[in-house]
């Protein structure tokens, strides 16, 4: 499909603002360049279990996003060209034109908003904390101690939340090449703190690992897609993305997979 044949779609349903006087139309989009160039670049952090997790034996990046990032260049009939990302760097990494979306369970917040476009979600998430079976740290209240180590993901939606949170725990952000996951192997940290799909896979693949859930839902977060700014073009055919993939029922097929259906977003 072509990009006259995409802006006639976006067009016909409703979703270009027509009414607009000629100079102030958008006429450049991430859209065109990508479906010319037949090249799609997103932004993806592999280390992160169940959306975007480097496979070390076979090398390939595995998990939900992974998957649906195949299904958005299958949509725009372009070669998928993987880049990677982290949550500290992405949106430096959209603003320097290093990729056209960013694909790896972003938690879409109101701080990041500021810089960046958030898609409507697709996951629907909230803290988890993983410590091991032998960890004096048995439940929800014994995380917030004196000499308690809870390693976060530098730049996550967690770090801010978690370190306002714990009044008497440290925090200890962890940034890439290093995991949350192998400081809590090395017992340099006690306890991690993550999310829904972290959890599920630390404890599905370490017979040394246990969730502990907090008393309450905390800092319940929308996972979504995230753009540059500007381009209302782009941001109008990722949303049209997710909503057709929660239609057709590939979200629901994909999150099953990797065991992700619990947190899919309505």
């Amino acid at each position: 499909m072509g990009p006259k044949a995409i802006l006639g779609m976006l067009a016909a349903a409703g979703l270009m603002t027509a009414a607009l006087p000629a100079e102030a139309q958008q006429t450049q989009s991430r859209l065109y360049e990508v479906t010319k160039s037949k090249k799609l670049r997103v932004c993806q952090f592999p280390l992160y279990y169940s959306i975007s997790f480097r496979n070390p034996k076979s090398g390939k990046i595995e998990g939900i996003d992974a998957d649906l990032a195949e299904e958005l260049a299958k949509e725009l009939d372009a070669k998928l060209e993987i880049v990677e990302s982290s949550f500290g760097s992405f949106i430096a990494d959209l603003q320097a034109n290093k990729c056209e979306i960013g694909m790896f369970g972003v938690g879409a917040t109101l701080k990041r908003a500021q810089a960046v476009e958030f898609s409507h979600p697709y996951l629907l998430t909230n803290i988890y904390a993983v410590t091991r079976k032998d960890s004096k740290v048995k439940k929800w209240e014994d995380v917030d101690q004196k000499g308690i180590k809870a390693a976060v993901s530098l730049g996550s939606y967690i770090e801010p939340f978690m370190k306002s949170y714990l009044k008497n725990a440290e925090v200890v952000s962890v940034a890439p090449p290093n995991t949350r996951e192998a400081e809590l192997v090395a017992q340099r940290v006690d306890i991690i703190i993550t999310d829904f799909p972290t959890a599920i896979k630390v404890t599905d693949e370490f017979d040394w690992a246990v969730t502990i859930m907090p008393n309450e839902k905390l800092a319940i977060t929308p996972y979504a897609y995230v753009v540059p700014q500007g381009d209302q073009i782009w941001l109008n055919y990722i949303n049209l993305f997710v909503d057709t993939i929660k239609l057709d029922g590939r979200l629901l097929k994909y999150a099953k997979k990797h065991k992700l259906d619990p947190i899919v977003a309505q």
